[in-house]
């Protein structure tokens, strides 16, 4: 197939003006085109009252020679082979099904890898299935009942199943296309492949990780879920067993860890077993909510109200004269704040969108860097305690009831309490209590948003609108920890994998899912078929 790049087309345009375009640039008749697949969708927002769709796409062609001939080469090249190629399975013997600990991105797509590879995978979920677990997570929405093993963080699908659904990713890996495809066949929108901006959604996810699940079981492997493992036992070095639930053992010599970044009772437990791990930077701030309609005139002007445009989204980042970074993150249009907590006694905070994203408000993380140095301990885990005491903070806030501290931008900026919401309606159920936050803040985080608000309100007009709600606090956007592994993704402890976002190696669904397969691979190399 050829590749034909930089067909520019309006705004407003339909189906066949693509085809029309490929056409054109080929100098070919419409009926020798034979088919095409779009590779590649972006968007031209350079001249000043212009938007343009661009498109890559990959066409087949009567005759190939001639029509690249006719053409000049001018924006063609071979449309690569992107078909994924599994590993060759190595020679020592695997007496023992792989377990694998978790079922977000990582878990997932590792487990989906070792099933089609023929390893017969089991993959244990501390949390219910999605539809048990979207009703619990309701349930806490409502009146604060939370299930400190099935919630936003924990559960089929991971932390990423309550979410916007992105999988815009800074890697260049070729197994995001295996990741995309895949997607696609469990139910996910076929845009997502193209996509400049592809996100899914959390409505369609809840859908996409069961069809995931199914195709892993109908592949030999198997899935457990309200099975937490409690413990590993080691011996010669060597995992010998993992403990569930603190009462059953499983035989296993493989072992892989995509816990996710909220596991901390795990991380306990594999640090008493001596695994190797080390502190890490990550961030903490507040989630920031702005009329949606309010970010769309903002980055659209006069074609704020197009639809094939969507709800309008955006990402800053500002450094501050106290040399700490600010930052907005996990931006999500047409979105809902949402309480994450999974444990008794702290607030949480995160943003999630459904497919459609037609709520009101748009919603992002406003973040600050911390660094080792400021979580006051050696230890490796002194990031948890670090998050768990602003979380704390946040919650005796709030109520002590889950309700979440919130205050206005122009209170925040000016160092008042709000006393009244404004034209802003927060999302955060249960429910919001005005408060000062820098009363839930490290001094030098509130320092740094004042500083940085102002400046993204000279890139996003309005972005520093007073009636803007804040809601504290967020601190799960990203491990606190890295489990450190070789260059056979193993750990200090022989047959142990970290994997995915939890262990430090991901920051995103899709980084988290091909890190996944990457594990997998190392694993399939190694050992022959189970």
């Amino acid at each position: 197939m050829i590749r034909v790049s930089q067909i520019k087309l309006p705004i407003d345009h339909s189906e066949a003006d693509i085809s029309d375009g490929i056409i054109k640039k080929l100098r070919i008749n419409k009926n020798e085109l034979l088919e095409y697949h779009i590779f590649k969708q972006s968007i031209d927002a350079r001249r000043k009252g212009c938007i343009s769709f661009v498109y890559t796409v990959d066409v087949l062609v009567k005759n190939e020679k001639k029509a690249v001939a006719k053409a000049n080469g001018k924006d063609l090249s071979i449309a690569p082979d992107l078909k994924y190629e599994f590993v060759q399975p190595g020679k020592e013997k695997l007496e023992y099904r792989p377990v694998i600990v978790g079922s977000g991105p990582a878990g997932l797509f590792c487990s989906l890898l070792l099933a089609e590879m023929g390893y017969k995978p089991l993959l244990l979920e501390r949390g219910a299935d999605v539809d048990t677990r979207s009703k619990k997570v309701q349930k806490f929405w409502q009146d604060g009942a939370l299930d400190v093993d099935c919630n936003v963080q924990f559960g089929e699908g991971g932390a990423g199943t309550f979410s916007d659904g992105k999988l815009t990713t800074m890697i260049k890996n070729k197994r995001c296309r295996k990741v995309l495809e895949e997607l696609v066949s469990a139910g996910a929108p076929k845009e997502i492949i193209y996509s400049y901006k592809p996100h899914v959604g959390t409505d369609v996810l809840k859908v996409v990780v069961k069809n995931i699940r199914h195709k892993i079981i109908e592949l030999g492997g198997e899935i457990r879920f309200n099975s937490k493992v409690t413990d590993f036992i080691v011996h010669n070095n060597k995992v010998s067993e993992v403990e569930v639930n603190a009462k059953e053992r499983i035989t296993t010599n493989i072992v892989v860890l995509a816990i996710g970044h909220s596991a901390r009772d795990t991380f306990d437990v594999l640090i008493n077993q001596g695994i190797e791990m080390v502190q890490k930077p990550f961030s903490i701030g507040v989630r920031v909510e702005h009329p949606q309609r309010l970010i769309n005139q903002a980055q659209y002007k006069e074609f704020a109200e197009q639809p094939k445009l969507g709800a309008a989204d955006y990402k800053l980042s500002y450094h501050a004269s106290n040399g700490r970074s600010a930052y907005t993150f996990c931006m999500c249009p047409g979105g809902l704040v949402v309480a994450a907590a999974s444990e008794t006694g702290g607030v949480v905070t995160n943003g999630m969108s459904e497919y459609a994203r037609d709520a009101e408000n748009a919603n992002s993380a406003l973040l600050v860097g911390v660094r080792p140095g400021d979580y006051g301990s050696d230890h490796p885990l002194a990031g948890v305690n670090f998050q768990r005491n602003w979380e704390q903070k946040a919650y005796q806030l709030g109520g002590r009831n889950f309700n979440a501290p919130a205050q206005l931008v122009g209170d925040f900026l000016s160092d008042k309490p709000s006393n009244v919401l404004a034209s802003v309606n927060p999302s955060y159920r249960p429910g919001v209590v005005l408060a000062e936050l820098k009363k839930c803040l490290p001094e030098y985080v509130v320092e740094t948003l004042k500083e940085a608000i102002p400046a993204f309100d000279n890139k996003i007009k309005g972005f520093g609108m007073h009636d803007a709600v804040l809601t504290g606090v967020e601190t799960r956007s990203s491990s606190p920890v890295k489990i450190n592994r070789d260059e056979n993704y193993q750990t200090n402890v022989g047959g142990i994998y970290p994997a995915g976002e939890g262990p430090g190696y991901a920051g995103g669904i899709m980084s988290a899912a091909v890190d996944g397969i990457q594990v997998a691979e190392s694993i399939a190399q190694k050992y022959t078929h189970f």
